[in-house]
């Protein structure tokens, strides 16, 4: 099964931007539930995104400095089920 994982909401407070520092996965690679994925970094702290279950990363979906939003679609990952 292929999910997409998505930018997380990121508090009550307006961010004024959110930037994906870096990935901690490359395409092809397997993670288990709750590795980092990447960092996401507002005005307030940086954070880190982790994988939602086990599984393999299918495809990045949005490269490194960019900056993004909740609810947008970050990376694919397939699941055994």
């Amino acid at each position: 099964m292929l999910t997409t994982v998505e930018v997380p909401p990121l508090g009550e407070q307006k961010q004024t931007e959110t930037l994906l520092n870096f990935w901690y996965v490359a395409p092809g690679e397997r993670v288990e539930e709750g590795d980092d994925l990447a960092e996401l970094v507002t005005d307030k702290a940086a954070f880190n995104l982790p994988a939602p279950r086990a599984g393999t990363v299918k495809r990045l979906l949005v490269e490194e400095g960019a900056k993004v939003k909740a609810g947008d679609k970050l990376v694919e990952l397939e699941f055994a089920d």
